[in-house]
């Protein structure tokens, strides 16, 4: 996994260097990173939950998929890539904002991330690799923010920080093409 690599950047997400992704998570270096949230056309959002065997977070249930861009490749295109990587979908992916987060977890990591944030509509076959993966389902996002409020705990962080703002773009999106 050291092997991997990710772009450090500063506060206003310009690159500065290149870290080991193990690195990066244990010295807690703002690096730049994605999440990626899928929508059916009845505006359910699809969750993934997360393998037994990730380095953090392992078990908890988060957005479709979530991952760091490599030195050298666009974020939208690494986006694409991970999304058929991990969950076997190819849609097109709309930006639809960007934030920055810090968690900090009891194993002594911490993600600090400048996260971009995108979304897509997705209906066919979803083919999950399950090294990444234990389960995932759509659900309504009005029963995932409760979800939230009743298990917080059952949720990844970067999810938890990041729903309010999807909620908001999806009520735009979504509201208006069921009106």
């Amino acid at each position: 996994m050291e092997k991997q690599q990710v772009i450090l950047v500063n506060e206003i997400n310009e690159p500065i260097g290149f870290a080991g992704k193990m690195q990066s998570h244990r010295e807690g270096l703002l690096h730049r990173a994605f999440s990626v949230f899928i929508f059916n056309s009845k505006g359910d959002m699809l969750l993934q939950q997360r393998a037994k065997n990730k380095y953090h977070s392992a078990g908890l249930w988060t957005n479709t998929c979530c991952s760091h861009p490599r030195p050298g490749e666009d974020t939208l295109t690494a986006a694409n890539i991970r999304l058929r990587e991990e969950m076997g979908i190819e849609t097109k992916l709309e930006q639809i904002f960007d934030f920055i987060y810090k968690a900090e977890f009891d194993n002594g990591m911490t993600e600090y991330e400048f996260d971009h944030v995108f979304a897509g509509q997705y209906d066919g076959e979803i083919t999950c690799n399950r090294e990444e993966v234990i389960d995932y389902y759509f659900k309504d996002i009005r029963k995932i923010k409760q979800a939230l409020i009743m298990h917080p705990e059952k949720f990844t962080a970067r999810f938890q920080l990041a729903f309010s703002k999807v909620e908001m773009w999806w009520n735009k999106r979504y509201q208006v093409k069921m009106a």
